[in-house]
């Protein structure tokens, strides 16, 4: 079980007083459950984080005794990434929980490697139900079952850890591939306008005869 202790905070304090001292401001409530402000040691919670994720069992030890709980939501600063605030959702036992768990996916799809195909990941969370002890961290899917631009993988192929149900339709599609279509380029000719053509040509032709009747009288004025 990975462990985290906790201290009740008296919310007149600073926040930035309290992260001055190394540690982080959270919160923890559940159905039975008051919300209860505390705080807890930055540099442990990195190390629970890496560890649980948003769906391990963290157990917070406090002075009222061991609370199980699940980190139900985190902040982060925005520039620094370090965390800022969490949530635990305090649970009792055999209580049952749904949630969404990522979806790792592995492998490699012998239509995408040989034939060009695109991957499609089509669902990249997937909600289960289970004891938050058996709700997995992710759950796995290998891709190398799409073995043709038919195939497609279903949310009921995904296996699941004993007790933990799928809360979504089994034909739910999770991921499949998709076949790239040549496009077709056709060269069209431009289209020539011949009566423009014409026209053009009459009309330099009229005008070439009209300069060459203007000329002429001058040529003769010149002779005289």
């Amino acid at each position: 079980m990975i462990t985290l202790t906790a201290e009740k905070r008296d919310i007149k304090t600073k926040l930035d007083a309290i992260r001055a001292e190394g540690k982080m401001p959270a919160v923890l409530y559940g159905r039975k459950q008051k919300s209860t402000p505390i705080t807890i040691s930055a540099v442990e919670f990195e190390k629970t984080w890496k560890q649980a994720g948003e769906n391990g069992v963290v157990v917070l030890k406090t002075k009222e005794g061991d609370l199980e709980s699940l980190i139900y939501d985190i902040s982060r600063d925005p520039i620094t990434s370090k965390f800022t605030h969490a949530d635990f959702y305090v649970f009792e036992k055999g209580q049952k929980m749904q949630v969404k768990v990522p979806i790792e996916f592995i492998g490699v799809s012998p239509v995408v490697k040989d034939k060009g195909g695109m991957l499609v990941k089509v669902i990249r969370e997937l909600e289960v139900e289970g004891a938050p002890k058996d709700i997995p961290r992710t759950v796995i899917v290998d891709v190398s079952a799409l073995v043709s631009f038919e195939s497609q993988i279903f949310a009921k192929d995904i296996t699941l850890p004993a007790g933990v149900v799928l809360m979504v339709d089994g034909g739910d599609v999770v991921a499949s591939v998709y076949e790239p279509k040549e496009e077709v380029v056709e060269l069209v000719a431009p289209t020539i306008d011949m009566s423009a053509i014409e026209v053009e040509k009459k009309g330099k032709e009229k005008n070439g005869t009209a300069e060459g009747d203007a000329a002429a009288p001058a040529k003769e004025e010149k002779k005289k």
